[in-house]
């Protein structure tokens, strides 16, 4: 589980604005970039990152 003072410093690595957790992503209130989160540890990396409208598919 994410806490809310790391939620509170982290940003979105392309666009450096807030994020909310979602499920199990990190995503960014700007350009709405998915950001996985594995073993509690999110993966904060924009090749990483799920654009939007591209979920499930590859």
């Amino acid at each position: 589980m994410i806490s809310q003072e790391l939620l509170k410093i982290l940003a979105c690595p392309l666009c450096k604005t807030d994020v909310e957790l979602r499920g199990e992503y990190i995503v960014c209130v700007k350009c709405g970039r998915k950001y996985p989160v594995k073993d509690d540890i999110p993966v904060m990396l924009i090749d990483e990152a799920i654009l939007p409208g591209k979920e499930g598919r590859t």
